[in-house]
């Protein structure tokens, strides 16, 4: 059975940083990523990396701030978070892949094939 189990989130001011973790089980991936959705609004893009090799894909929004990474060995995800605004306020969800594809650089969700039940992150002014 796939689980992609998060954590991490949580209240921060304004210029603070908070880790985001996912911890992927059942199968491997070839690429993992994470989304955010704030209230009323559609679920947005945040960054994605290849399980094996260096690649990754940031909106613009978060360049520069945040940074996707991996560990092979624990199956997990991380997603550091710095600098973060209150705009950055929103729940968090990790999503898998089975291949990579260049296309997830379009930052569609609909190319990716599980989601985990996400973790709210507010950031406060």
């Amino acid at each position: 059975q796939v689980q992609l189990v998060e954590s991490g989130g949580g209240l921060v001011q304004a210029g603070g940083s908070l880790r985001l973790s996912c911890a992927a089980s059942g199968r491997a991936f070839g690429a993992m990523g994470w989304f955010r959705q704030a209230p009323g609004k559609e679920r947005e893009f945040v960054a994605v990396a290849r399980w094996s090799g260096g690649t990754t894909y940031y909106a613009d929004s978060v360049k520069g701030r945040f940074t996707i990474s991996r560990d092979n060995a624990k199956n997990t995800v991380y997603l550091q978070m710095n600098s973060l605004k209150p705009e950055d306020t929103a729940n968090y969800y990790c999503a898998a892949r089975f291949s990579w594809s260049r296309d997830l650089s379009l930052g569609s969700s609909q190319l990716y094939d599980y989601w985990g039940q996400g973790t709210q992150v507010t950031v406060s002014s």
